[in-house]
């Protein structure tokens, strides 16, 4: 069984693995530059400093 991209289901080129193309790579870095890939979870407590950091 061939491999294919993740994105678009084409067959996979060695030179751009596992993507078919520079395009579908762009748009995957592009939407983990964007948070397009989050996990859902609870929200961030903010920084609390320790005693040590008074």
């Amino acid at each position: 069984m061939a491999a294919t991209c993740p994105l678009c289901d084409k067959p996979a080129d060695p030179a751009h693995q596992p993507f078919c193309s520079r395009g579908c790579k762009d748009r995957d870095l592009l939407r983990w530059l964007g948070e397009g890939y989050r996990v859902p979870g609870p929200p961030a407590t903010e920084h609390k400093p320790l005693d040590s950091e008074l």
